[in-house]
């Protein structure tokens, strides 16, 4: 008798599963394939089963600004409240911020590197951040203490803190203790701290160290004013890891040499114009992947398990 055999109906399979399935596939499938093939496929990129988890940090820090709002704005909506995650870089202004923390619900870690918020809307929009436990704000230049205080009276689950700055925003300055001295008395539970390339005292280190005992790993490279009694530590800190405060190796420059500001010509090829909840429509994107002079096959895609459905786009962030 002939061996019968069962095929996989994956069009039957739960949203759920669909979008672990679909993480995986490069963002330009999930917006362009993934949602012709059938209802059920589409219902899944359309919903918040493939959202949960949004990591655009790479794409962003080279997009144009009003690409990269349209974009968090799409992906956040489309999380519909599920957003665990999520790494971005460059936000240019307060409103975008505060559209994030007003879908942060479910939110748990929170990379906004090299973002332009103001301390006014992150002391106003803290308390929407109360399930945060991993806080990136390195080199955010227009917050300081107001801001970490807020969130340290807010975030109670905060564990992580990176608050990293560049070489050349410490040079020639003064001492600045107010942040490590927020630091100090709004969060006791954190576990990692960065401060990198800071400009604070051995006192301010000392208070942070007094605040937070729970600290596992306080990274201190570069905070050339901090002067830290070695077998002190050991004897009062056993269980401490401190790095610095003097760089052993060169500083990873962080793709700070990258001028984001100019955006590349290959950023109009993917300048996607677009409406919100406008996904009735697939049959537009073939277009928008292929050029008549044939400059798109210099293009890297890159995989990312989460990306707006019809922004901007200049690069595609690999997968975690």
């Amino acid at each position: 008798m002939e061996e019968q055999i069962e095929f996989r109906h994956w069009d039957e399979l739960i949203p759920d599963a669909l979008g672990l399935i679909f993480s995986n596939l490069s963002l330009q499938e999930v917006l362009t394939v993934i949602p012709s093939v059938c209802k059920s496929w589409r219902k899944a990129v359309t919903g918040p089963y493939c959202w949960q988890e949004v990591d655009i940090e790479e794409w962003s820090s080279r997009c144009q600004p009003h690409h990269l709002d349209r974009m968090l704005r799409m992906l956040i909506t489309r999380s519909s409240g599920s957003l665990r995650k999520l790494c971005v870089s460059g936000l240019h202004n307060d409103s975008i911020f505060s559209f994030i923390t007003e879908n942060a619900g479910s939110l748990q870690t929170l990379r906004v590197r090299r973002s332009e918020m103001s301390d006014l809307v992150v002391e106003r929009t803290a308390g929407r951040l109360s399930t945060i436990t991993f806080l990136d704000l390195s080199y955010c230049g227009k917050i300081g203490a107001r801001a970490l205080e807020a969130i340290g009276r807010h975030c109670k689950l905060l564990v992580t803190l990176c608050r990293n700055m560049h070489p050349l925003d410490a040079a020639g300055k003064l001492l600045q203790d107010d942040e490590a001295n927020a630091i100090a008395t709004t969060m006791p539970r954190l576990k990692r701290l960065e401060m990198a390339y800071h400009l604070i005292s051995t006192g301010s280190v000392m208070n942070i160290l007094a605040g937070c005992p729970q600290l596992e790993l306080l990274d201190l490279r570069g905070c050339w004013d901090v002067k830290l009694d070695s077998q002190l530590m050991k004897e009062k800190f056993p269980k401490l890891k401190v790095l610095g405060p003097f760089v052993m190796d060169y500083y990873e420059m962080d793709d700070w040499d990258d001028d984001c500001s100019d955006y590349s010509d290959n950023s109009e090829y993917l300048a996607w114009e677009f409406e919100m909840g406008d996904y009735d429509d697939y049959d537009i994107y073939d277009g928008m992947w292929h050029d008549d002079e044939g400059r798109f096959e210099e293009l890297e895609l890159r995989f990312y398990e989460g990306d707006g459905e019809e922004a901007g786009i200049l690069g595609w962030p690999q997968s975690p």
